[in-house]
């Protein structure tokens, strides 16, 4: 009795319209799946950071402000700083589920190479970190959001507006550090660079904590290139009615896109540069 091997090879068992379709999809849910070891830290990080820096910055030191200014650009201290902390967190959050996910799929782990292997290509590789950073984002901006109803510093119709601006925010900046990540080869300094002289920059410089026109004309600079400034007065406009021209709305919403676009496209051409080399 002889055996009889019915072998149809992958040509037949793999779909690969199907891959070319979905295949930034299944990069998401790979990374989705590797966030779900550590959702307790997710939660915990989401929820604790948001209530420490209301009870300490916006109610603590809010109190102070409202008592001696009767509060900042015509609203209290914690609703001027509310959009800027969501901004804040949707940054923070896409900049990390972009930048450490491309730093262990090219440098620690070498992920991405076994993913090329299959029919997935550096640009569907790309787009699927990014999705996946953005789902996080959508999850810890949501948090922060109903920690801010909470304290009351928004109200629940205002989410419908601010999250989504937030995370435009986080997909502009995020995209950029997504595309810078693909060129480094080795770690040493990396972050250090990006957290000293990028992220605390911009936070401290951004119209975060005060209005940027406060600021001296050069450090006004800072914010102008900021993403962080220009998420933070959408934010404003749209959750208190600040008042700025037409103009310049429009070109908040512009220069984010613009981040966007060139990030997602300078990463989309190095992933498949880096993974042909």
């Amino acid at each position: 009795m002889t055996a009889s091997f019915d072998w149809q090879g992958a040509p037949a068992l793999v779909n690969a319209e199907k891959i070319k379709k979905r295949g930034a999809w299944y990069v998401a849910e790979y990374r989705i799946l590797n966030m779900s070891k550590w959702l307790g830290a997710i939660f915990a990080f989401g929820l604790g950071n948001p209530i420490l820096y209301l009870a300490s910055i916006g109610i603590g030191l809010g109190a102070l402000v409202d008592s001696n200014t009767g509060g900042v650009d015509g609203v209290s201290y914690l609703v001027f700083l509310a959009p800027a902390l969501l901004a804040s967190a949707a940054i923070q959050t896409t900049m990390d589920e972009a930048m450490f996910p491309t730093m262990a799929g090219f440098v620690w782990w070498k992920l991405f190479w076994a993913m090329n292997a299959t029919a997935l290509t550096g640009k569907q590789i790309a787009r699927g970190v990014m999705i996946a950073a953005l789902i996080r984002s959508s999850l810890t901006v949501t948090m922060y959001w109903l920690v801010l109803v909470l304290f009351g510093a928004v109200d629940l119709a205002s989410g419908l507006t601010v999250i989504p601006s937030a995370l435009f925010c986080g997909w502009g900046f995020g995209s950029v550090i997504l595309a810078i990540s693909a060129f480094i080869k080795e770690d040493d300094g990396f972050f250090a660079v990006i957290g000293r002289f990028v992220i605390a920059p911009m936070f401290m410089f951004s119209g975060t904590f005060y209005p940027l026109e406060n600021l001296p004309s050069l450090l006004q600079y800072v914010g102008w290139i900021s993403p962080l400034w220009h998420a933070t007065d959408i934010g404003r406009v749209l959750m208190y009615g600040r008042e700025i021209s037409t103009g310049l709305f429009v070109t908040h919403f512009a220069y984010l896109l613009v981040m966007g676009v060139i990030g997602s496209w300078v990463a989309g051409w190095q992933y498949t540069r880096r993974l042909s080399e």
